[in-house]
């Protein structure tokens, strides 16, 4: 059945209350960003970060919005198709725990029933993290293995030309190749971390997007063959020779179950698990945003840079006490 429209802009209305001060929703098309400053009883009052202009959006373009959504069925309603400086509407209206942006297809799309598990916080174009200059002051160090390991890198490739490999000498390479090698394993483990929770956060029709990238929720179906004995008495009386799957060859399996009516569960212990992977990656934003981060470093000085420059050195020189070797000194010497 299909809820009223007084139903669904008193959802929305109460989603823009609820949302955190320096909240900030991201246009679907354009990406500029704006703030929501009031809510009254027929409209949404939005600010834009960039310029301070205020705009008023009202109630009975948010349900034209709805209906066309709605007439576009499972498809959703193209947003390129929304009139000039209206795509607010669809950030704001994503809000709503029946309605979705995606971004991939650049469509809004009504769900056929609302997501109550979503949290604001999960919800695509909305950001409650503060700006970059307001963060800047609060940075500290991580405590997590990748995060030392990746200031090394980092550093040795800003001492080395990577594009040039023939050219570096070889205990360098090898500095790189160790370096390289453990921000592969520490981030990984920080990845399933990061992954279980996702999760728990992530819904199949719901892909979750950040400000480099974003993932959605995938099965993986896993097979494996029961045992010998299992497998020859499910094709028991299928037509099908024992010498066909003698040693119970999974290619011989396969190509049997395609011309037989056997179950494939008979023959293979199935399962499935879930988990996220990465749908897409901005990567004009991350050189950006890395660049930034390499000429606010280079040309600061403020104290928090040059400690970050200390402890970048401090690091680089306990790897080389630890990884110290002199060929021609013997186990056991003092």
């Amino acid at each position: 059945m299909t809820a009223p429209f007084g139903a669904t802009w008193g959802m929305l209305i109460e989603r823009c209350e609820e949302l955190p001060e320096d909240a900030t929703l991201i246009t679907p098309l354009s990406t500029g960003r704006f703030r929501v400053t009031g809510v009254q009883q027929q409209r949404v009052i939005i600010e834009d970060t960039d310029t301070g202009d205020s705009q008023p959006l009202q109630r009975e373009q948010f349900e034209a919005l709805v209906e066309h959504t709605r007439e576009s069925a499972s498809d959703g309603y193209d947003l390129e198709r929304l009139p000039p400086k209206a795509e607010p509407y669809a950030a704001v209206l994503a809000l709503h725990p029946r309605y979705v942006l995606d971004q991939q297809e650049g469509r809004v799309i009504e769900l056929e029933e609302a997501d109550e598990s979503a949290v604001l916080d999960d919800t695509p174009h909305l950001s409650t993290i503060a700006d970059d200059d307001d963060q800047a002051d609060e940075r500290a160090e991580s405590d997590v293995s990748v995060y030392a390991d990746a200031l090394l890198l980092i550093d040795a490739l800003e001492r080395e030309d990577p594009t040039d490999l023939d050219g570096i000498d070889t205990p360098d390479l090898v500095n790189l190749y160790t370096l390289l090698s453990d921000v592969q394993r520490n981030a990984n483990d920080l990845r399933k971390d990061v992954t279980d929770i996702l999760l728990d956060r992530v819904q199949h029709d719901r892909p979750a997007h950040g400000q480099y990238g974003s993932v959605q929720r995938t099965t993986r179906r896993n097979r494996s063959l029961k045992d010998d004995k299992t497998v020859l008495e499910a094709f028991e009386g299928s037509g099908i020779d024992h010498e066909q799957l003698v040693g119970v060859d999974r290619g011989k399996v396969d190509e049997a179950l395609e011309v037989v009516s056997v179950p494939e569960s008979a023959v293979y212990d199935v399962s499935e698990n879930e988990y996220v992977r990465k749908a897409d990656v901005d990567e004009e934003r991350k050189e950006t945003r890395l660049q930034g981060l390499k000429d606010r470093l280079a040309v600061s000085d403020d104290p928090e840079a040059e400690v970050l420059r200390q402890e970048i050195d401090r690091l680089e020189q306990e790897i080389e006490e630890l990884t110290e070797f002199s060929p021609g000194s013997a186990v056991g010497e003092s």
